[in-house]
Protein backbone atom coordinates (compact mmCIF):
# COMPACT_ATOMS: atom_id res chain seq x y z
CA UNK A 1 0.00 0.00 0.00
CA UNK A 2 1.35 3.42 -0.96
CA UNK A 3 2.29 5.74 1.89
CA UNK A 4 0.24 8.93 2.09
CA UNK A 5 2.14 12.02 1.10
CA UNK A 6 2.51 14.43 4.03
CA UNK A 7 2.00 18.05 3.06
CA UNK A 8 3.42 20.89 5.17
CA UNK A 9 1.07 23.41 6.80
CA UNK A 10 3.31 26.41 7.47
CA UNK A 11 1.92 28.53 10.33
CA UNK A 12 2.52 32.25 9.90
CA UNK A 13 1.85 35.05 12.38
CA UNK A 14 0.05 38.12 11.06
CA UNK A 15 2.60 40.38 9.42
CA UNK A 16 5.20 37.60 9.43
CA UNK A 17 6.77 35.88 6.48
CA UNK A 18 7.02 32.20 5.59
CA UNK A 19 10.50 30.86 4.98
CA UNK A 20 11.65 28.21 2.53
CA UNK A 21 9.34 29.22 -0.30
CA UNK A 22 10.43 29.27 -3.92
CA UNK A 23 10.51 32.57 -5.79
CA UNK A 24 7.32 31.60 -7.64
CA UNK A 25 5.55 30.69 -4.42
CA UNK A 26 6.63 33.97 -2.84
CA UNK A 27 5.08 35.88 -5.73
CA UNK A 28 1.90 33.79 -5.43
CA UNK A 29 1.62 34.56 -1.71
CA UNK A 30 2.03 38.30 -2.33
CA UNK A 31 -0.48 38.31 -5.18
CA UNK A 32 -3.00 36.43 -3.01
CA UNK A 33 -2.87 39.07 -0.27
CA UNK A 34 -1.88 36.55 2.40
CA UNK A 35 -0.42 38.29 5.46
CA UNK A 36 -1.03 35.68 8.15
CA UNK A 37 -4.67 36.63 8.80
CA UNK A 38 -6.20 34.36 11.42
CA UNK A 39 -7.71 31.23 9.89
CA UNK A 40 -6.74 32.00 6.31
CA UNK A 41 -5.49 28.98 4.42
CA UNK A 42 -3.52 29.39 1.19
CA UNK A 43 -2.52 26.49 -1.05
CA UNK A 44 1.03 26.63 -2.35
CA UNK A 45 1.64 25.48 -5.94
CA UNK A 46 4.50 23.09 -6.63
CA UNK A 47 6.73 23.07 -9.70
CA UNK A 48 4.53 20.33 -11.20
CA UNK A 49 1.34 22.32 -10.69
CA UNK A 50 0.13 20.15 -7.80
CA UNK A 51 -0.44 21.49 -4.28
CA UNK A 52 2.90 21.40 -2.45
CA UNK A 53 1.60 22.55 0.93
CA UNK A 54 -0.32 25.33 2.63
CA UNK A 55 0.23 28.55 4.49
CA UNK A 56 -2.00 28.98 7.54
CA UNK A 57 -2.58 32.34 9.20
CA UNK A 58 -2.32 32.44 12.99
CA UNK A 59 -3.43 36.06 13.31
CA UNK A 60 -2.02 38.58 15.76
CA UNK A 61 -0.46 37.17 18.92
CA UNK A 62 -2.36 39.43 21.32
CA UNK A 63 -5.79 37.89 20.70
CA UNK A 64 -4.86 34.53 19.17
CA UNK A 65 -6.96 31.57 20.37
CA UNK A 66 -4.94 28.84 22.06
CA UNK A 67 -6.41 26.20 19.75
CA UNK A 68 -6.25 28.28 16.59
CA UNK A 69 -4.92 25.33 14.57
CA UNK A 70 -8.45 23.91 14.76
CA UNK A 71 -9.35 26.32 11.95
CA UNK A 72 -6.82 24.55 9.75
CA UNK A 73 -8.06 21.10 10.76
CA UNK A 74 -11.63 22.01 9.82
CA UNK A 75 -10.74 23.65 6.50
CA UNK A 76 -8.25 21.18 5.02
CA UNK A 77 -9.33 18.43 2.66
CA UNK A 78 -8.76 14.80 3.69
CA UNK A 79 -5.07 13.98 3.63
CA UNK A 80 -2.00 13.85 5.83
CA UNK A 81 -0.31 17.01 7.03
CA UNK A 82 2.50 18.23 9.27
CA UNK A 83 2.74 21.55 11.08
CA UNK A 84 5.66 23.86 10.45
CA UNK A 85 6.45 27.43 11.40
CA UNK A 86 5.33 29.40 14.46
CA UNK A 87 2.58 27.12 15.78
CA UNK A 88 3.73 27.35 19.42
CA UNK A 89 3.06 24.64 21.99
CA UNK A 90 3.07 21.35 20.04
CA UNK A 91 0.54 19.59 22.29
CA UNK A 92 -2.01 22.42 22.03
CA UNK A 93 -1.37 22.75 18.30
CA UNK A 94 -2.03 19.04 17.76
CA UNK A 95 -5.12 19.11 19.99
CA UNK A 96 -6.57 22.11 18.20
CA UNK A 97 -6.00 20.53 14.79
CA UNK A 98 -7.63 17.27 15.80
CA UNK A 99 -10.65 18.96 17.39
CA UNK A 100 -11.13 21.05 14.27
CA UNK A 101 -11.00 17.99 12.02
CA UNK A 102 -13.99 16.34 13.79
CA UNK A 103 -16.77 15.03 11.56
CA UNK A 104 -20.16 13.56 12.50
CA UNK A 105 -21.05 11.21 9.67
CA UNK A 106 -23.33 8.62 11.22
CA UNK A 107 -26.09 9.43 8.73
CA UNK A 108 -24.09 9.97 5.55
CA UNK A 109 -21.24 8.45 3.63
CA UNK A 110 -18.17 8.84 5.86
CA UNK A 111 -15.58 11.37 4.73
CA UNK A 112 -12.00 11.02 5.88
CA UNK A 113 -10.72 13.69 8.22
CA UNK A 114 -7.55 15.69 7.78
CA UNK A 115 -4.81 13.74 9.57
CA UNK A 116 -1.90 15.34 11.39
CA UNK A 117 1.57 13.86 11.81
CA UNK A 118 2.66 14.03 15.44
CA UNK A 119 4.49 17.33 16.05
CA UNK A 120 7.88 16.93 17.71
CA UNK A 121 7.57 17.25 21.47
CA UNK A 122 3.79 16.88 21.61
CA UNK A 123 2.18 14.76 24.34
CA UNK A 124 0.07 12.72 21.95
CA UNK A 125 -1.41 10.59 24.75
CA UNK A 126 -2.86 13.77 26.26
CA UNK A 127 -4.08 14.89 22.83
CA UNK A 128 -5.81 11.56 22.21
CA UNK A 129 -7.44 11.52 25.65
CA UNK A 130 -8.85 15.06 25.44
CA UNK A 131 -9.94 14.70 21.81
CA UNK A 132 -11.68 11.40 22.52
CA UNK A 133 -13.47 13.01 25.48
CA UNK A 134 -14.70 15.86 23.28
CA UNK A 135 -15.71 13.54 20.44
CA UNK A 136 -17.68 11.33 22.83
CA UNK A 137 -19.72 14.33 23.96
CA UNK A 138 -20.13 15.69 20.42
CA UNK A 139 -21.28 12.37 18.98
CA UNK A 140 -23.92 11.95 21.68
CA UNK A 141 -25.21 15.52 21.34
CA UNK A 142 -25.37 15.27 17.53
CA UNK A 143 -27.36 12.02 17.60
CA UNK A 144 -31.10 12.70 17.12
CA UNK A 145 -33.62 11.65 19.74
CA UNK A 146 -35.12 8.85 17.61
CA UNK A 147 -31.77 7.06 18.01
CA UNK A 148 -30.93 8.33 21.49
CA UNK A 149 -33.99 8.09 23.68
CA UNK A 150 -33.72 7.03 27.33
CA UNK A 151 -33.24 3.33 26.48
CA UNK A 152 -30.54 3.96 23.87
CA UNK A 153 -28.79 6.55 26.04
CA UNK A 154 -28.63 4.06 28.90
CA UNK A 155 -27.14 1.49 26.50
CA UNK A 156 -24.43 3.98 25.47
CA UNK A 157 -23.65 4.77 29.09
CA UNK A 158 -23.50 1.10 30.04
CA UNK A 159 -20.96 0.56 27.26
CA UNK A 160 -18.98 3.53 28.59
CA UNK A 161 -19.04 2.10 32.11
CA UNK A 162 -17.89 -1.31 30.86
CA UNK A 163 -14.98 0.21 28.91
CA UNK A 164 -13.80 2.08 31.98
CA UNK A 165 -14.53 -0.68 34.51
CA UNK A 166 -17.04 1.45 36.40
CA UNK A 167 -19.76 0.03 38.61
CA UNK A 168 -23.23 1.01 37.40
CA UNK A 169 -26.62 0.95 39.08
CA UNK A 170 -29.82 1.92 37.25
CA UNK A 171 -33.09 2.96 38.90
CA UNK A 172 -35.85 2.80 36.28
CA UNK A 173 -39.54 3.67 36.08
CA UNK A 174 -41.67 3.28 39.21
CA UNK A 175 -38.60 2.19 41.18
CA UNK A 176 -37.74 5.90 41.21
CA UNK A 177 -40.79 6.44 43.44
CA UNK A 178 -39.90 3.53 45.70
CA UNK A 179 -36.37 4.86 46.19
CA UNK A 180 -37.44 8.51 46.60
CA UNK A 181 -36.62 10.23 43.31
CA UNK A 182 -40.10 11.69 42.71
CA UNK A 183 -39.16 14.65 40.52
CA UNK A 184 -37.18 12.56 38.04
CA UNK A 185 -40.20 10.27 37.82
CA UNK A 186 -42.69 13.12 37.40
CA UNK A 187 -40.82 14.74 34.51
CA UNK A 188 -40.25 11.51 32.57
CA UNK A 189 -43.40 9.49 33.27
CA UNK A 190 -45.31 10.75 30.20
CA UNK A 191 -42.80 9.35 27.72
CA UNK A 192 -43.00 5.94 26.05
CA UNK A 193 -39.59 5.01 27.50
CA UNK A 194 -39.46 5.28 31.29
CA UNK A 195 -37.33 7.78 33.22
CA UNK A 196 -34.26 6.55 35.05
CA UNK A 197 -31.26 7.50 37.14
CA UNK A 198 -27.86 6.00 36.33
CA UNK A 199 -25.32 5.91 39.16
CA UNK A 200 -21.69 5.02 38.25
CA UNK A 201 -18.70 4.78 40.55
CA UNK A 202 -14.96 4.19 40.12
CA UNK A 203 -11.88 4.31 42.31
CA UNK A 204 -10.98 3.70 45.94
CA UNK A 205 -13.41 4.76 48.65
CA UNK A 206 -10.51 6.28 50.58
CA UNK A 207 -9.60 8.73 47.78
CA UNK A 208 -11.13 12.22 47.54
CA UNK A 209 -14.75 12.00 46.42
CA UNK A 210 -15.63 13.83 43.19
CA UNK A 211 -19.21 13.61 41.88
CA UNK A 212 -20.31 14.66 38.40
CA UNK A 213 -24.01 15.26 37.69
CA UNK A 214 -25.32 15.78 34.15
CA UNK A 215 -28.77 16.68 32.87
CA UNK A 216 -29.95 13.93 30.53
CA UNK A 217 -33.17 15.14 28.86
CA UNK A 218 -33.04 13.23 25.59
CA UNK A 219 -35.73 15.45 24.05
CA UNK A 220 -37.66 18.37 25.47
CA UNK A 221 -41.05 19.28 24.03
CA UNK A 222 -41.56 21.66 26.93
CA UNK A 223 -44.26 19.38 28.29
CA UNK A 224 -47.80 20.79 28.58
CA UNK A 225 -46.24 24.27 28.39
CA UNK A 226 -45.19 23.21 24.92
CA UNK A 227 -42.38 24.96 23.08
CA UNK A 228 -42.98 26.60 19.69
CA UNK A 229 -41.51 24.64 16.79
CA UNK A 230 -38.48 26.91 16.51
CA UNK A 231 -37.72 26.38 20.19
CA UNK A 232 -38.10 22.62 19.92
CA UNK A 233 -35.98 22.14 16.80
CA UNK A 234 -32.64 21.58 18.56
CA UNK A 235 -33.93 19.94 21.71
CA UNK A 236 -32.06 16.71 20.96
CA UNK A 237 -29.18 18.62 22.59
CA UNK A 238 -30.95 18.91 25.95
CA UNK A 239 -28.86 15.97 27.16
CA UNK A 240 -25.70 18.00 26.50
CA UNK A 241 -24.95 18.28 30.20
CA UNK A 242 -24.90 14.50 30.55
CA UNK A 243 -22.80 14.14 27.40
CA UNK A 244 -20.21 16.62 28.66
CA UNK A 245 -20.21 14.91 32.04
CA UNK A 246 -19.31 11.65 30.31
CA UNK A 247 -16.57 13.41 28.35
CA UNK A 248 -15.11 14.81 31.58
CA UNK A 249 -15.37 11.40 33.23
CA UNK A 250 -13.48 9.87 30.31
CA UNK A 251 -10.65 12.37 30.71
CA UNK A 252 -10.47 11.74 34.48
CA UNK A 253 -10.50 7.97 34.09
CA UNK A 254 -8.03 7.97 31.21
CA UNK A 255 -5.63 10.06 33.28
CA UNK A 256 -6.02 7.67 36.23
CA UNK A 257 -6.54 10.50 38.71
CA UNK A 258 -6.49 9.50 42.37
CA UNK A 259 -10.15 10.22 43.08
CA UNK A 260 -13.21 8.23 43.92
CA UNK A 261 -15.37 9.27 40.97
CA UNK A 262 -19.15 9.13 40.94
CA UNK A 263 -21.26 10.03 37.92
CA UNK A 264 -25.01 10.61 38.30
CA UNK A 265 -27.15 11.02 35.17
CA UNK A 266 -30.93 11.42 35.40
CA UNK A 267 -32.38 10.48 32.00
CA UNK A 268 -35.86 11.48 30.86
CA UNK A 269 -37.80 12.58 27.82
CA UNK A 270 -40.06 15.54 28.59
CA UNK A 271 -43.00 14.33 26.51
CA UNK A 272 -46.74 14.99 26.43
CA UNK A 273 -49.42 12.44 27.27
CA UNK A 274 -52.28 11.88 29.70
CA UNK A 275 -49.76 11.28 32.48
CA UNK A 276 -47.78 14.51 31.98
CA UNK A 277 -47.08 16.60 35.03
CA UNK A 278 -49.00 19.88 34.95
CA UNK A 279 -48.56 23.57 35.64
CA UNK A 280 -49.73 24.12 39.20
CA UNK A 281 -48.75 20.65 40.41
CA UNK A 282 -46.85 20.57 43.69
CA UNK A 283 -44.10 17.96 43.74
CA UNK A 284 -42.18 16.75 46.76
CA UNK A 285 -38.45 16.49 46.11
CA UNK A 286 -36.02 13.89 47.42
CA UNK A 287 -34.83 16.25 50.15
CA UNK A 288 -38.38 16.75 51.41
CA UNK A 289 -38.96 20.24 50.05
CA UNK A 290 -41.99 21.03 47.90
CA UNK A 291 -41.88 22.53 44.41
CA UNK A 292 -44.83 24.20 42.69
CA UNK A 293 -44.68 23.86 38.91
CA UNK A 294 -44.99 27.23 37.23
CA UNK A 295 -43.92 25.98 33.82
CA UNK A 296 -43.36 22.40 32.69
CA UNK A 297 -40.55 23.59 30.39
CA UNK A 298 -38.41 24.16 33.50
CA UNK A 299 -37.92 20.42 33.85
CA UNK A 300 -34.13 20.30 34.04
CA UNK A 301 -33.88 21.80 37.50
CA UNK A 302 -36.41 19.25 38.76
CA UNK A 303 -34.50 16.13 37.71
CA UNK A 304 -31.22 17.70 38.79
CA UNK A 305 -32.72 18.56 42.16
CA UNK A 306 -33.20 14.89 42.99
CA UNK A 307 -29.82 13.89 41.56
CA UNK A 308 -27.95 16.64 43.41
CA UNK A 309 -29.69 15.73 46.65
CA UNK A 310 -28.37 12.19 46.23
CA UNK A 311 -24.90 13.50 45.42
CA UNK A 312 -24.87 15.68 48.52
CA UNK A 313 -25.83 12.85 50.85
CA UNK A 314 -22.29 11.46 50.95
CA UNK A 315 -20.68 14.93 51.27
CA UNK A 316 -18.11 14.68 48.47
CA UNK A 317 -15.20 17.09 48.30
CA UNK A 318 -16.46 18.38 44.94
CA UNK A 319 -19.74 18.26 43.01
CA UNK A 320 -19.75 19.39 39.36
CA UNK A 321 -23.14 19.79 37.69
CA UNK A 322 -23.48 20.48 33.95
CA UNK A 323 -26.74 21.25 32.17
CA UNK A 324 -28.41 22.99 29.25
CA UNK A 325 -30.64 24.54 31.87
CA UNK A 326 -32.12 27.78 30.56
CA UNK A 327 -32.19 29.98 27.51
CA UNK A 328 -31.85 32.95 29.88
CA UNK A 329 -28.13 32.15 30.11
CA UNK A 330 -27.84 32.53 26.34
CA UNK A 331 -29.71 35.84 26.49
CA UNK A 332 -27.35 37.10 29.18
CA UNK A 333 -24.03 35.83 27.85
CA UNK A 334 -24.51 34.83 24.21
CA UNK A 335 -23.93 31.42 22.60
CA UNK A 336 -20.20 31.02 23.33
CA UNK A 337 -19.87 31.91 27.02
CA UNK A 338 -21.39 29.47 29.53
CA UNK A 339 -22.30 30.70 33.01
CA UNK A 340 -20.60 29.31 36.10
CA UNK A 341 -22.22 29.22 39.53
CA UNK A 342 -20.32 28.33 42.68
CA UNK A 343 -20.02 29.56 46.26
CA UNK A 344 -16.29 28.69 46.26
CA UNK A 345 -14.26 31.73 45.16
CA UNK A 346 -11.00 29.81 44.86
CA UNK A 347 -12.60 27.12 42.70
CA UNK A 348 -14.27 29.72 40.49
CA UNK A 349 -10.99 31.52 39.87
CA UNK A 350 -9.19 28.25 39.07
CA UNK A 351 -11.89 27.13 36.63
CA UNK A 352 -12.06 30.49 34.87
CA UNK A 353 -8.28 30.71 34.62
CA UNK A 354 -8.03 27.20 33.16
CA UNK A 355 -10.95 27.79 30.81
CA UNK A 356 -9.43 30.98 29.44
CA UNK A 357 -6.11 29.23 28.86
CA UNK A 358 -7.81 26.51 26.78
CA UNK A 359 -10.27 28.64 24.77
CA UNK A 360 -13.09 27.21 26.90
CA UNK A 361 -14.16 30.34 28.80
CA UNK A 362 -16.65 30.61 31.63
CA UNK A 363 -18.34 33.64 33.17
CA UNK A 364 -19.23 33.58 36.83
CA UNK A 365 -22.74 34.62 37.80
CA UNK A 366 -23.81 35.21 41.40
CA UNK A 367 -25.51 32.89 43.85
CA UNK A 368 -27.19 35.86 45.50
CA UNK A 369 -28.43 35.01 49.00
CA UNK A 370 -31.51 37.31 48.95
CA UNK A 371 -32.84 35.27 46.00
CA UNK A 372 -33.03 32.10 48.09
Amino acid sequence: MATKKTLPVICVEEGGAATGLSAAQGKWVKASGFTGQRGKLLALPGADGAIAGYLFGLGAAKDRPTLVTGLAGSALEPGRYRLEGAFGDPTLAALGFRLGAYRFDRYRKPKECAELADPAGADMAEVASLADAAFLARDLINTPANDLGPDAFEKEIRAFATRHKMKLKAIVGDDLLKLNFPMIHAVGRAAHEPPRLLDMTWGKASDPKVTLVGKGVTFDTGGLDIKPSAGMLLMKKDMGGAANTLGLAHAILDAGLKVRLRVLIPIVENAISASSFRPGDVLRARNGSTVEIGNTDAEGRLILGDALSLADEESPELIVDMATLTGAARVALGPDLPPLYTSDDELAEALMRSGAAMDDPLWRLPLWAPYE
